[in-house]
């Protein structure tokens, strides 16, 4: 029986295992929303720090698993591949996010100087990895310095946005469709749970994901050796788009509960984490560094999301009330970017 249970599962059950994780992630997610919002005001982060540091961690947790498992079994491509797909994939999810709320562009009603730096994080975490490939093939103590070069940026990023959240010297300009990140008090589960009960409910939910994660990496594994498909493509597509569910049904779900700066602040930081990833496969790969393992299909990924990651950028400064198709241009464009990644990893 244990043995029926072991991966390399058949290829059936390989591909009905990615439905069966959509599905609870999909699930976990609206929860982990709800439990978000409530938990940006108990702990008086705001939405744009809490979104992008806790949620960002659970909503990301799936994604961590998947590349350390994905790296630990020999599978360089798909565990690179699966941390910047899935960053291409979450930054899609604002799009997605945008056509739920028809008032104005998201990234308008989103205005914080702290989802800008997040994104300014961003860009340096990717340009940091792509330099890292093209750089010395040097392994020290099982990894390569980059990885820890990685986890400090991280930290000394975190440490500037909290120091501007405190004391900002940029503000938005309000209109009537900015939505601004006010600590709300309510009845219901707010009134009625403690914040101790909330923390524990969101780990539980995390753990889910994380759980989940597992089962996806080693399924696409099989799908890969059974297959012969690209892995890169595999990575990038299947395990990335599963991997950006959390954080795409979470922006969905902040958005129709009204909080906007939730919903990108998620995206972001989950993407920012998903860089950290790279250290993580770093470090469960054995046979050197998971940087210079990378194909010229990674690196090409890597290249699309830090492209979707300026335009995203773009989108929050210039601040466009409606767009084209209603959801601005950056929206528009980041659906452009991701299709036309999808077609050169395809063909």
């Amino acid at each position: 029986m244990l043995e029926a249970l072991s991966p390399p599962w058949p290829l059936g059950w390989s591909a009905g295992l990615f439905v069966l994780v959509a599905v609870v992630t999909v699930v976990a997610s609206v929860r982990m929303a709800a439990l978000g919002d409530v938990l940006a005001d108990r702990t008086g982060w705001g939405e744009a720090v809490f979104g992008a540091v806790f949620f960002g961690l659970a909503t990301s947790l799936s994604g961590i698993v998947m590349t350390a498992v994905s790296a630990s079994v020999d599978h360089p491509g798909l565990a690179y591949s699966n941390a910047v797909g899935g960053i291409a994939a979450q930054t899609l999810a604002l799009a997605v996010a945008d056509f739920f709320y028809r008032r104005a562009n998201l990234e308008h009603a989103a205005a914080s100087s702290a989802n800008l730096l997040f994104c300014c994080m961003l860009i340096g975490l990717l340009t940091l990895a792509m330099l890292t490939a093209f750089g010395p093939d040097v392994v020290l103590v099982g990894v390569h310095p980059a990885s820890v070069g990685l986890v400090l940026f991280y930290a000394g990023g975190l440490w500037l946005i909290q120091k501007e959240h405190k004391h900002p010297m940029w503000r938005a300009v309000r209109t009537t469709e900015t939505v601004v990140d006010v600590p709300e008090d309510g009845g219901g589960e707010r009134a009625g749970a403690r914040t101790s009960v909330l923390w524990a409910r969101f780990l539980v939910v995390g753990a889910v994901v994380a759980v989940g994660g597992w089962a996806l990496a080693r399924a696409a594994a099989t799908i890969v050796e059974a297959t012969g498909l690209n892995a890169g493509l595999v990575g990038a597509v299947a395990m990335g788009a599963v991997n950006a569910l959390p954080e795409t049904v979470a922006a969905v779900a902040a958005v129709r509960r009204g909080a906007m700066t939730l919903a990108v602040a998620a995206v972001i930081g989950g993407n920012s984490l998903d860089v950290l990833n790279l250290a993580v496969g770093d470090a469960f790969y054995r046979r050197g560094s998971l940087f210079h393992a990378a194909t010229a299909d990674e690196l090409f990924l890597t290249a699309g999301a830090l492209l979707m990651t300026v335009v995203l950028l773009a989108g929050l400064i210039l601040r466009q009330v409606r767009g084209w198709g209603r959801i601005g241009f950056e929206g528009v464009l980041l659906i452009v970017v991701y299709a036309g990644i999808v077609g050169v990893l395809a063909f």
